[in-house]
């Protein structure tokens, strides 16, 4: 927060840009954030909203993909910063004929006090027991303590300094756009047609086979698990997806004459479609794994990147139908991993997937437990509720007496934590 105020006071040019205003407003909530539960992602996202409003009212916001390069390089520039703006104090005051204030000339002035100082009292501490007692009664700080914390206190001060002195060389004109999509991709409409035919043939085979297969209840190809299922999934129709959508975008650039041909057009279109029902089925086969063996964080987080690329699909075919620019669609895409990334800064995943397991067991009639107490076990605090609510419903003794002792191992675990200030939060 002191970082936010001191920007906003000595930038001005915050004052007069909404966007730079927008982005600090956004920093200071992901503050809060970082006070309510500290994490890398809430840290980098933090640093990116400081980051924006420091630089906004030199360029303004055209693209996501040039501002990722700005960033990059504001970020690479922090660490030279101070020693570039130390290089040009000195020249100024070289050039002004003013003494020099660098760490030669302080410790040519306190070497003397210093070292004849220190001489004196030594002497006088093994002259006089008094002085002896009273040094051998001061405690000195750690030294590898006091060198980790010095390191930690420079790297936060070459941050700050970036942000209030940045680099006039990361605010540069992006050089992306439709144009330069149609540099480096732009077949004839002739080679699209067909390969757009090739591809939605291919694709409407792969998808009958899926909507087949998940709409039969059959059972799987023997040696092959449903883990196997949900990976290959999971993995490949999403890289095909994000294939797609990069084809449509190299190859149908704003204005050219591909974009201008009606069959290419619905050509793509059902290819995008098609495209969406993939990601669909990825869905599908994540979530029959989920009722089989449980939610965890990687699952719902694998969820959450196909809901991802499903939004980047739609956003293809909406800029083709409204004859969008390529930069809109990257932005758009942006703000949408940008949701997706503060909401899971916010949101306690492994709350969220302890949960769904309580939940999917109480609805399948049985009063706990969920298949997997092991991953409940190791989700740490976070499972503490989901555990409770399980222990109050369970039936057999056994299963009680391992609930209890779960939930006891996390509550013990929650109040060690809570026992140290450090990791105090508001809930």
């Amino acid at each position: 927060m002191a970082w936010i105020t001191a920007l906003f006071l000595t930038r001005l040019g915050i004052w007069k840009d909404g966007s730079a205003r927008l982005a600090l407003l956004s920093g200071a909530g992901l503050a809060v954030v970082l006070v309510d539960d500290p994490s890398f992602l809430g840290w980098v996202l933090f640093w990116t909203a400081v980051s924006l409003a420091a630089l906004l009212p030199r360029q303004r916001f055209d693209d996501a993909l040039a501002w990722a390069r700005r960033l990059g390089w504001h970020a690479i520039s922090a660490a030279i910063a101070p020693l570039k703006d130390a290089a040009r104090l000195s020249i100024v005051r070289q050039r002004r004929g003013l003494p020099s204030s660098g760490f030669r000339a302080i410790g040519a002035v306190v070497a003397l006090p210093l070292v004849g100082g220190a001489t004196f009292l030594g002497l006088f501490a093994s002259a006089n027991p008094l002085i002896g007692r009273a040094f051998s009664q001061i405690v000195l700080p750690d030294p590898w303590a006091t060198t980790w914390r010095a390191l930690f206190g420079l790297c936060v001060l070459i941050t700050i300094w970036a942000s209030l002195r940045p680099s006039p060389y990361t605010t540069g004109t992006s050089r992306f756009g439709d144009r330069s999509i149609g540099t480096v991709f732009e077949p004839g409409v002739e080679t699209l047609t067909l390969s757009l035919l090739t591809f939605n043939t291919i694709f409407a085979v792969e998808n009958v086979l899926d909507i087949v297969f998940l709409s039969s209840g059959a059972g799987l190809p023997s040696g092959l698990t449903m883990a196997d299922y949900a990976h290959r999934g999971a993995c490949s129709l999403i890289v095909t997806a994000l294939l797609a959508g990069v084809f449509v975008l190299l190859a149908l650039r704003r204005g050219s004459a591909a974009a201008a041909s009606p069959l290419v057009r619905r050509l793509v279109t059902v290819w995008l479609v098609q495209n969406l029902l993939l990601v669909a089925s990825s869905a599908l086969r994540t979530l029959d794994y989920v009722d089989a063996y449980g939610m965890t964080v990687l699952r719902l987080s694998a969820l959450a990147r196909m809901g991802l690329v499903a939004t980047g699909l739609a956003l293809i075919g909406w800029r083709l139908l409204v004859d969008r620019s390529a930069a809109w669609l990257i932005n758009a895409n942006a703000l949408a991993a940008v949701t997706v990334l503060v909401t899971a800064s916010v949101v306690d995943l492994g709350a969220v997937a302890a949960a769904w397991n309580v939940r999917t067991a109480f609805e399948m009639g049985k009063a706990g437990p969920p298949r997997d107490l092991c991953y409940m076990g190791l989700l740490g605090p976070s499972s503490l509720v989901s555990l409770a609510k399980l222990e109050q419903h369970a039936r057999e003794p056994q299963l009680r007496d391992r609930l209890t002792y779960l939930r006891w191992e996390r509550q013990t675990e929650t109040a060690d934590a809570q026992a140290d200030w450090r990791l105090w939060t508001p809930l």
